[in-house]
């Protein structure tokens, strides 16, 4: 047990003893220490601390315990709950790890195939991608092409393909996953989402992929190989830059959010259609008036789920759902006409809140009455 750890501890068992919270215990602490003491006083968690500390190998564990509390705190949950529901996110966490540590890991339920994200190969070979393990990927001739680990796909710049050929990476929702391309590319994947692309970026050829969903985008510079993004009857076209684009069927926009260097985003049917972003700005393409248009935006509201945030900003109830089924794997059923239109803003985290947690909170401005069958939701009248 490292020296931070043994003076916590004896805080701990000095306010066990005592039945109090003395503040001028807490003056050698730091304020992320002073939080995690106050937060388990609160909640009458102390003794579950003490054996917690008890069994810790490393400083590591309580870095990742305290990391978690603090990352709570940097939420801006615009519902204005209490305090109290931070501390019991906290409780909630130390008592897992207390769990994983003490108990072992709990049986989980074997994944539907639908469940799985799949790497459909040149070939049309289907791979189902094991998050938890890591593999080689081969090419239809055998041939070593890249490899995969965890929520990580990269693969190889010198790979012996020469020849344009394709893979496809589906995501499927309630997940996320990165992929890193031939030419060092990083595209960060949404939930809901699909993405073609080649397996190898060929000398003198455009850098051409194509994506249904959501993704961020890390461009790889090279100003020889222009690096074009196709979503549906869209095309933006980079040389290197950092942007986000969103396309799912069920959307009445295609958006390009540019962050850092220069895009252009055109209509596929219409070349003279184009316009050039600036970072900063959203490009969108309506896809029943076939207009396109720009504007200044918060970035911020567009690429906050690479961290699992998700950021709603005078949203309708109907757009809100949309999301959440993508994010948390779940089919909403809204029988609740008056609702379906109702906007609200909000801001949640789904690495810290659960889909029961997110409409619960929603109940509180907006009064709802919902029942949840495994992943089917119904939202009653």
């Amino acid at each position: 047990m490292t020296t931070g750890e043994k003076r916590l501890k004896g805080i701990l068992e000095k306010i066990k003893t005592s039945g109090k919270l003395n503040f001028e215990d807490l003056k050698d602490l730091t304020a992320d220490e002073k939080d995690l003491v106050q937060t388990l006083f609160k909640e009458g968690s102390i003794d579950e601390a003490l054996i917690f500390l008890i069994d810790l190998n490393t400083d590591k564990d309580l870095q990742t315990v305290k990391r978690k509390l603090i990352d709570s705190k940097k939420r801006n949950v615009v519902f204005w709950k209490p305090a109290l529901k931070y501390a019991a996110i906290f409780v909630g966490l130390f008592a897992s790890v207390y769990y994983f540590q003490i108990k072992g890991v709990p049986e989980t339920k074997p994944l539907l195939a639908n469940e799985y994200i799949k790497l459909k190969m040149e070939n049309d070979k289907i791979l189902l991608v094991d998050q938890t393990s890591s593999q080689k990927i081969f090419s239809s001739s055998g041939k070593v092409i890249g490899k995969q680990e965890g929520i990580n796909i990269c693969y190889m710049a010198d790979s012996k393909i020469n020849e344009l050929k394709f893979n496809e990476l589906q995501i499927p929702n309630g997940k996320v996953f990165n992929l890193e391309l031939s030419d060092g590319t990083i595209v960060n994947l949404n939930s809901g989402s699909k993405i073609r692309y080649p397996i190898r970026f060929l000398k003198g050829k455009k850098r051409e992929v194509f994506i249904e969903g959501e993704a961020y985008f890390n461009v790889a510079k090279d100003i020889n190989h222009p690096f074009i993004v196709n979503a549906d009857d869209v095309a933006i076209t980079v040389l290197g830059t950092k942007f986000n684009v969103s396309s799912y069927k069920e959307d009445s926009e295609i958006t390009a959010v540019l962050i850092e260097g220069s895009v252009n985003i055109a209509n596929t049917t219409i070349p003279d259609y184009s316009l050039v972003l600036e970072p900063g700005m959203m490009g969108s393409w309506h896809k029943s008036i076939h207009s396109l248009n720009a504007d200044k935006v918060n970035t911020d509201l567009y690429v906050s789920w690479i961290n699992g945030e998700l950021i709603f900003r005078d949203s309708t109830f109907n757009a809100i759902v949309e999301t959440l089924e993508r994010k948390y794997n779940v089919t909403i059923e809204n029988k609740n006409e008056a609702l379906a239109k109702t906007v609200l803003t909000a801001t949640f985290n789904i690495n810290i809140e659960s889909i029961r947690d997110v409409l619960n909170a929603i109940n509180k401005i907006q009064p709802l009455n919902f029942t949840i069958n495994d992943k089917h939701i119904t939202i009653l009248p």
